[in-house]
């Protein structure tokens, strides 16, 4: 039968998409394939059609339990038949079990969906020896791979099986996965020969950016607020993150609900429905949310977590705009987000940690680039993007561009020189002459390329050598994932350098210093009020002789860019005024603002307030109590279930919202006098109050993070109350 009348006759199209067709007539002759097309291309045709035209029962291996019957469903209602199509899982009795294996067994199936668990069933592998097997289809194949998104052990055991079962033709078919992710598929399935079928994956209409993670809340109630009525996805890392963000949403009259695998089955059901029959919005969810959802007209979709691999975030932005219409992609980020993920891998076995690092550098390398978003992520995934896309925070808002030939030139020299072994970090380092324990052990602190671009830093080597291989003029070994090699060009261009433009990364940890980040990132609405308030609160500082943090912080004064409070009463809801600060400095404030709102007709958006969910405040009440008892903070955090840094963060906004409290009773038990002292000299001379800063000048051996912290709180309760 002609493919296009199959086509027609089975599933009503009148025309196959993309490399449908030659994928389709690969397996009808019998051969191996890899498909590797986006969310949305239409991988599921590809062994659907064939299984009805090919003699016995094709076989899929999904990972997918829940969506197994929604396939079968599907199959079932192209045809007249309901036994054409089947699934073997968990989720069926013994009798059930048994009338799949009769349909089978009577030539009435030609499609049966198995999960890999159930592949592997003595019983099972018994009766599939006894049937005629069309082909084998390996669907959500990245699975295999430990460098993909989602790693499954029981994936690599599927070549033995289907050699104990019966060899036939295998189709590997996956959304996304990285020339390092698709050769282990194809080597773990014994398929390397298999012809390969790559459909683009530049999707023009999704706009990326990145967004520095100061006030997150705050930015993504304005960006919903400005796309009012349109359907988003919002991901969180953790549940606990996902339910108070939906709530934070709700008491800003923003329909949206949470969804993670923690909830009952019937509300996690029942929230996705709502949001597919759009009574509400916005979905906060984890990446449990998405798999087989097929909603075509999601307008954005926002990181508030950084996610742990380039495939899921992909994946997952790519449920945005899947209609062709308008699709936003914005990502929130801070380094310190990435070293909590790194924490996590703390305890997994090394070449799991290993793996899981490697994919986060490549994480990290994506959000703090200047280059064009969709050229990076295609050229992760093995693509080539010739032109920019125009369409990103990187391309509107470009960084200035430099001559880095002589740049290109040290670090391809200084990868020959480590015989192409090593990765980005540790070629940086070398480069720029920082002295690390694995430099120190494979001595390279030694050889003629350490510090041979000590005049940069670190964070300038890693930019080059991520636009060098953006630009192909070095690779990453497939086999030994990470490590840099060379390509002809690189060799070539070491032999005739030429003029090459690259751009500095971001830096989203203080982007006062990055002048690129797109102007809708920032979180201050009115910069000239911003600048008259920070006028104001130094000619404070300097009557009352107290640094000017101590006042009012920098996200005070911010937040009344944001929402122009006139009275007492509207300044106490500002982030960290409290009645206390309010009472003690706030008169000239609003009388500022007053004038300036006058002055200019400003129409306040107090429809902007951002509220908060008001269930912190029991955890704040414990907490001055606790102290107020002098019950030590480690005793606090534990019963609380909190870690240090957390009852440290809460005692902060406490006491810069205006309240006073005594903590030298624990103070005195970590730190001797003479470095209580010295703490808070080095504070009351301080431009400002950054801990970071402070750490560097008294010095990271002699002081931790938290005994800075502790000095600091009892500073600002001592001096600004």
């Amino acid at each position: 039968m002609d493919l296009h009348v199959a086509l027609k006759k089975y599933f009503g199209f009148s025309k196959f998409k993309g490399d449908q067709e030659k994928v389709i007539q690969n397996l009808l002759e019998g051969q191996d394939s890899f498909v590797l097309m986006p969310t949305g291309g239409g991988k599921s045709l590809c062994y659907q059609l064939p299984s009805l035209l090919k003699e016995g029962t094709a076989i899929v291996i999904s990972p997918l339990i829940a969506l197994m019957k929604n396939q079968v469903d599907a199959m079932r209602n192209h045809s007249e038949n309901d036994s054409v199509a089947h699934f073997l899982n968990s989720s069926l009795n013994k009798s059930q079990i048994q009338q799949v294996k009769n349909d089978i067994a009577k030539g009435k199936t030609k499609l049966l969906y198995v999960a890999p668990e159930s592949l592997t069933k003595e019983d099972n592998i018994d009766f599939l020896r006894s049937i005629k097997i069309s082909f084998y289809a390996i669907d959500e194949a990245h699975c295999i791979s430990e460098w993909g998104h989602d790693f499954r052990p029981e994936y690599r055991r599927i070549r033995p099986i289907i050699e104990e079962i019966g060899v036939a033709p295998i189709i590997a078919l996956t959304a996304t996965a990285t020339p390092k992710v698709q050769h282990d598929i194809q080597k773990n399935l014994g398929i390397l020969s298999a012809k390969v079928f790559k459909a683009s994956f530049f999707r023009s209409n999704l706009y990326y950016e990145v967004r520095p993670k100061v006030d997150p809340e705050k930015q993504i109630i304005r960006f919903i607020k400005e796309n009012h009525g349109k359907s988003g996805i919002i991901y969180c890392l953790s549940r606990k993150k996902v339910v108070e963000l939906a709530e934070t949403l709700k008491v800003n009259n923003i329909k949206a609900l949470a969804y993670h695998a923690g909830m009952d089955s019937s509300t996690r059901t029942g929230n996705q429905d709502k949001f597919l029959m759009e009574d509400v919005d916005v979905i906060v969810a984890t990446i449990a949310f998405g798999m087989g959802i097929d909603k075509p007209d999601v307008r954005y979709v926002i990181h508030y977590d950084i996610p742990k691999s380039l495939e899921g975030f992909y994946q997952e932005t790519g449920r945005a705009g899947r209609d062709g219409g308008e699709g936003k992609c914005i990502t929130f980020y801070s380094y310190k987000d990435i070293q909590k993920l790194e924490k996590f891998m703390q305890g997994k076995p090394v070449a799991e940690q290993e793996i899981g690092k490697q994919l986060l550098s490549e994480t990290v390398a994506f959000a703090e680039s200047s280059v064009c978003r969709p050229k990076l992520l295609l050229n992760y995934f093995g693509e080539e993007l010739e032109e920019t896309c125009n369409n990103c925070d990187n391309c509107l808002n470009p960084k200035p561009k430099f001559n880095g030939k002589n740049h290109l030139l040290t670090a391809l020299k200084a990868i020959l020189e480590m015989q192409e072994k090593f990765k980005i970090d540790h070629v940086a380092n070398v480069i720029a002459g920082v002295s690390t324990s694995a430099i120190k052990t494979y001595q390279h602190h030694k050889i003629k390329a350490f510090g041979s671009g000590i005049d940069d830093d670190v964070k300038l080597w890693n930019a080059i050598l991520r636009q060098a291989l953006v630009l192909h003029f070095i690779e990453k070994d497939i086999e030994n994932y990470g490590l840099l090699k060379l390509t002809n060009k690189g060799k070539d261009f070491i032999r005739q350098p030429f003029t090459v433009s690259f751009t500095k990364d971001h830096n989203y940890e203080n982007p006062d210093d990055d002048m690129n980040v797109p102007q809708s990132s920032s979180s201050v609405s009115d910069p000239q009020l911003f600048a008259l308030l920070k006028d104001l609160r130094k000619k404070i500082s300097k009557k009352k002789e107290l640094p000017p943090f101590v006042i009012f912080q920098d996200p005070s004064l911010e937040d009344m860019s944001i929402q122009y409070p006139i009275t007492m009463e509207e300044l106490t809801k500002i982030s960290g005024v409290g009645q206390g600060k309010a009472k003690r400095y706030g008169k000239e404030f609003i009388d500022l603002i007053k004038k300036y709102v006058e002055e200019n007709e400003i129409e306040r958006p107090q429809d902007m307030v951002v509220k908060t969910v008001a269930n912190k405040s029991a955890l704040k009440v414990h907490i001055i109590q606790s102290i107020d008892r002098k019950v030590s903070l480690e005793d606090i955090a534990e019963s609380k279930g909190l870690e240090m840094t957390e009852i440290l963060t809460e005692i902060e906004a406490i006491i810069n919202s205006g309240t006073k409290l005594n903590i030298n009773y624990y103070i005195d038990e970590v730190l001797d006098k003479d470095h209580q002292d010295e703490v808070f000299d080095y504070f009351a001379e301080a431009e400002n109050e950054s801990i970071e800063h402070a750490l560097e000048v008294l010095g990271e051996d002699e002081y931790s993070e938290d005994d800075i912290r502790l000095i600091r709180i009892k500073f600002i309760s001592e001096m600004g109350h």
